[in-house]
């Protein structure tokens, strides 16, 4: 397993009329916490791209606990969970500035070619990069 972690500021845009996060920006905050863990492990998005690989999302499923509002810093936490094959899965959560859980849910990512826009496996310069994480020793 792999964990990343990156804090983010609640802007007045994302909050609706009663000055609650909406419900659909989660999903970008999730998005956000995965970028960061790819960046960490040394794989960008964009850098994947050149290698004519992209990530479309799969399957979210979101589980909300308590309201985020104006003025919070949210912590997403995003850890992979299994070594990828055909697709990435990830466990993600997001806590307050008081580390009361807002929310937490479930990723999955496939893996597509950018050119035939049809699924692949997982490329070895991505499972090279992974797979230490994932070492029963």
């Amino acid at each position: 397993m792999y964990t990343s972690e990156i804090k983010l500021d609640v802007r007045y845009y994302e909050c609706d009329q009663m000055g609650i996060v909406h419900h659909s920006n989660y999903v970008r905050f999730f998005e956000c916490g995965r970028n960061q863990m790819m960046k960490e492990l040394g794989i960008p998005i964009e850098e994947m791209e050149k290698e004519n690989v992209m990530f479309p999302v799969v399957n979210v499923d979101i589980h909300f606990k308590a309201p985020s509002r104006m003025g919070d810093t949210l912590k997403v936490v995003t850890t992979l969970t299994k070594l990828p094959m055909a697709k990435l899965f990830f466990d993600q959560k997001i806590y307050n500035q008081r580390d009361e859980l807002v929310c937490f849910g479930n990723v999955v990512v496939g893996f597509i070619s950018a050119d035939r826009r049809i699924p692949i496996r997982a490329p070895k310069s991505f499972l090279d990069i992974v797979e230490p994480y994932f070492d029963e020793n």
